[in-house]
């Protein structure tokens, strides 16, 4: 009757509706009860959702509470935690220091995640103890006492009695941190979480357990973020690197379940099976990373997942393809619901445990007729081991196994090549059919068996609905541009030469005014047809979806239009794999720029350039007297856009298409962010400049956790910027209540002077972002290869006075891992003279005297200019590890740009009237 039951439980339970989950769910305990009969008592924890039990005892419902006010999340029950209270630069972001409380593990946590810091999870608490308590010989140093965390696969004799909680001089476990601190966030800063675990090659929470509100919650939403890049066999040729999102990509899945007590520890076995010799691969967190066990109290649960992606390379690869790899904490028997989850969607379940009793073999009886694999690893030695040979005997046919699907592991067993065959039995099982699944497939049958999945709240799906109307409707990118987005292309490209020629001409000595008449007139007639339209369908959607009176739905639509954008983008070339895995470009030479040298994707900011144009032909003609302001459409824009910047969307400051800015769009934001701030208008601009394919991006999202776009030739080719908040506390001593980031893009190509036109162009775009700064970083990726433009801006810039505190940073030079500068290469750049320098100089009439950077009145060669920035991985992508020098060199240098904010070392701060009229001037 039970495994009748269980066959039957997908349709009970599919297409239920919130409400009735705990009905679902109910039914699972009761079947699980009926499996129980009257051979075993049931007692709380053994079934497989005793958080629904009506006796349910009180003090499990407490315990979270208790775990959220030991970490101070207490508040964020009804508010959440958003994005922007994680990122707000505050006086401990110029620290590196220890958290000393359970209340600073949190936001210690969020820190080193946004720093892409491998030891994330092996955080330590400094505990500052009272004078009186300390050591006599030890009283002029602080009492340090380092606290390890683990999850303890292990358990106690006692499987269901209650460990005590921590208090805030013990242990918390780090799966606990992250599930409360999951539990205390919307959904928004959930995906900015996942993602950057993503990116630190953290297993990644899959289910999330709440014992609170009775709700296992399946995180398809917060997973949505995690793109990954990988190759395939034979490799290097054309088409072997995909890179695809792993919600929509299909891989074979293996879970990893213990049953009751097991001596070896699953997430171990885990981390071994998936790294390679060479190097271990901790993407599962177990009690052996540090010494120490500690007990989880909200955790157990909780569903991880991590991959193994292939690099295309045999010698490096475990497995040809892709893998999915799941890993329940806490025992099977109770978390019924997780495992039965599990046997849905996996190929095979490796089931450690010591002992299979009574209970464990109806459990695992009931599973009669699945097509999943199952593998035993078993510790007889602990065990009882005639009786596992006997439930092991009745379930060969029932699981359809035979002698080969039990492995025996105990103390003195070879690790390696225990390991070996696990990975054997991995490849054996992918070589013959078996499921592949997404994790959205994932998602479906979490739906069946009642989970709640977080992206089917109701503002999440209007959002996605409004984007599948939209893109819907892009059948061919180049007619869709052309009939949607009619303000865009040739008519802003005639638009932008006609304002640089008019903006020439103000600037020469003796302008001809019958010349500028004509120009003024041509703009006035260019304007006039723009205006003249109205925004299409896809525009009218798209500004329906950014003014919507929810704010969440409003964030979902965004994120929904990026993600379907670029999946309806026409293929473009892939790049090479130097281009996927590094932060350097493959060349440095010069190159025909004369055409983009790669094909811009259709994002979210075209949709945001057509209302800017829109807005920008309305107010030229008002300006010129041709529209009467009351009759203004679309004043409205800027307002709408500010709200997506004051969110965290990057917005466009320089069209990558015309490479020209829209003034009065630009303007247009600055004035309706200077009435949205009010009094906390105080800006500090901060710039980051190089070539494509330095890491200049990268720097900036791991520096203040910003979005800006990585990657060369996968983003838009303009300059965007993005708001970063300063905490209130901390604005007084900075001397600043915002930071502004513009990030340059693809704007500065590293063209040669004799590039004419284009040249110039970038030059000149290059002075604006620049002059525009308090703050500049250059991105460099070779020792003597700074980029003609930027040059040429130094030389500009040095001429007007307006000169910007700056950095140059170079990445992945050499492999170098040590902080600091290399004063014999910044010799070599000081001193030795190059082409680009005598050409660049020559174009600005400076003469023969100015050869290098040396040369030039602002550089003080004593002050720490120079930085070398070890690489982003260590080792081999995609499976490489995250370089823990690249995170503790970015951590300094964001200290040095803030202490020289907050010491005045760079340009005086500015507010937003004084930017706007500096971004008219420049």
């Amino acid at each position: 009757m039970a495994s009748a039951g269980h066959s039957d439980l997908g349709e009970v339970a599919s297409g239920i509706k919130a409400s009735e989950r705990r009905t679902a769910v109910a039914i699972a305990d009761l079947e699980w009860r009926e499996m129980e009969g009257d051979d075993c008592e049931f007692h709380y924890g053994e079934g497989p959702n005793e958080s629904q039990d009506s006796d349910f005892p009180i003090e499990e419902r407490s315990r979270l509470q208790e775990m959220l006010f030991l970490l101070g999340l207490e508040t964020y029950q009804t508010q959440k935690l958003s994005l922007q209270d994680a990122l707000q630069i505050s006086s401990d972001s110029m620290k590196n220091w220890a958290p000393q409380t359970p209340k600073d593990l949190p936001w210690n946590f969020l820190r080193k995640l946004q720093a892409l810091n491998a030891e994330a999870r092996n955080t330590t608490m400094v505990l500052d103890l009272p004078r009186d308590t300390r050591p006599v010989e030890k009283e002029s140093q602080m009492e340090e006492e380092i606290i390890y965390w683990d999850t303890a696969e292990d358990i106690s004799a006692d499987i269901y009695s209650f460990s005590e909680l921590p208090t805030p001089d013990t242990p918390v476990n780090p799966l606990d941190l992250l599930c409360a601190l999951l539990l205390s966030s919307d959904s928004f800063l959930q995906q900015e979480i996942v993602s950057k675990m993503s990116l630190c090659q953290f297993a990644l929470p899959l289910i999330l357990p709440d014992p609170e509100n009775h709700y296992h919650t399946f995180l398809l939403w917060a997973m949505r973020g995690t793109v990954r890049t990988w190759g395939s066999q034979p490799p290097r040729v054309v088409g072997s690197f995909r890179e695809d999102s792993m919600v929509l990509s299909r891989a074979p899945a293996f879970a990893f379940v213990r049953m009751e007590v097991s001596s070896n520890s699953k997430s171990q076995l885990l981390n071994d099976v998936l790294s390679p010799g060479h190097r271990q691969q901790d993407c599962f967190w177990h009690r052996d990373l540090n010494l120490g066990t500690n007990p989880r109290e909200i955790a157990d649960g909780l569903v991880e997942i991590s991959w193994f992606l292939p690099s295309g390379r045999e010698d490096l690869d475990i497995f040809p393809e892709p893998m999915a790899f799941l890993n329940l904490r806490g025992d099977i028997g109770s978390h019924w619901l997780q495992f039965k989850f599990l046997t849905e969607i996996s190929s095979a379940i490796f089931i450690l445990t010591d002992n299979i009793s009574k209970k464990e073999y109806k459990l695992l009886s009931s599973m009669k007729g699945s097509t999943t694999k199952y593998y035993f690893i078993l510790s007889p030695y602990r065990g009882k081991r005639n009786t596992n040979l006997r439930f092991l005997n009745r379930l060969i046919p029932v699981l359809k196994m035979d002698h080969s699907h039990v492995l025996v592991k105990v103390s003195s067993t070879d690790s390696v090549g225990f390991v070996r065959r696990v990975r054997a039995i991995v490849t054996h099982v992918t070589r013959s059919p078996c499921r592949r699944v997404s994790v959205e497939d994932m998602a479906n049958a979490a739906r069946k068996l009642g989970l709640k999945v977080d992206e089917d709240c109701e503002e999440c799906q209007r959002a996605k609905d409004r984007m599948e109307q939209i893109t819907r409707k892009i059948k061919d990118l180049e007619t869709y541009c052309r009939d949607e987005l009619r303000l865009q292309g040739e008519p802003w490209r005639k638009v932008a030469q006609v304002e640089k020629e008019l903006c020439q001409i103000q600037w020469a000595s003796d302008p001809p005014e019958k010349y500028r008449a004509e120009l003024r007139h041509r703009l006035l007639e260019l304007r006039m047809q723009q205006n003249d339209h109205d925004p299409s369908w896809g525009v009218q959607e798209f500004i329906s979806g950014i003014s919507s009176p929810s704010l969440g739905e409003k964030q979902y639509f965004l994120k929904w239009m990026e993600w379907g954008l670029a999946r309806v983008a026409q293929p473009r070339p892939r790049p090479s794999p130097e281009m996927i895995f590094t932060l350097r470009p493959k060349h440095c030479g010069a190159m025909d720029f004369s055409e983009p040298f790669w094909p811009e994707p259709l994002g979210v900011e075209h949709f945001l350039r057509e209302m800017g144009q829109f807005y920008e032909a309305e107010s030229c003609l008002v300006e010129a007297g041709k529209l009467p302001a009351g009759q203004r459409r679309f004043a409205h824009f800027p307002g709408l856009a500010l709200e997506l910047l004051l969110k965290g969307l990057p917005l466009e400051l320089i069209d990558g298409n015309t490479l020209s800015p829209a003034l009065r769009w630009v303007t247009g934001l600055l004035k309706e962010l200077h009435v949205r701030l009010e009094r906390r208008s105080r800006l500090v601009v901060l710039s980051a400049l190089g070539m494509p394919g330095t890491g200049k991006s990268t720097l900036l999202n791991t520096m203040f956790g910003l979005r800006f776009v990585t990657g060369r030739g996968r983003g838009p080719r303009g300059a965007f910027m993005q708001l970063i908040k300063v905490a209130e506390s901390f604005s007084q001593d900075l001397g600043c209540d915002h930071i502004l980031v513009i990030d340059s893009g693809g704007l500065i190509a590293g063209v040669r002077t004799e590039a004419g036109e284009r040249f110039e162009r970038e030059a000149s775009l290059a002075t604006l972002i620049m002059g525009l700064s308090n703050v500049t970083v250059v991105s460099l990726a070779e020792t003597r290869n700074i980029p003609p433009a930027i040059l040429h801006a130094f030389l500009r810039l040095e001429k007007t006075g307006h000169m910007p505190n700056y950095q140059f940073v170079y990445q992945n030079l050499h492999d170098v891992s040590v902080l600091g500068s290399k004063p014999r290469e910044r010799r070599q750049l000081l001193d030795q003279p190059s082409d680009v320098g005598r050409a660049t100089v020559q174009m600005e009439k400076q003469g023969d005297g100015i050869q290098t950077l040396a040369d030039l009145a602002f550089w003080d060669p004593e002050k720490q200019h120079i930085w070398h920035i070890p690489g982003l991985w260590h080792g081999v992508p995609p499976m490489a590890a995250v370089n823990l020098a690249y995170s503790e060199a970015i951590f300094e240098l964001k200290r040095c740009l803030l202490e020289n904010i907050r010491n005045g070392l760079s340009n005086q701060n500015k507010n937003i009237q004084q930017l706007i009229e500096l971004v008219r001037r420049l």
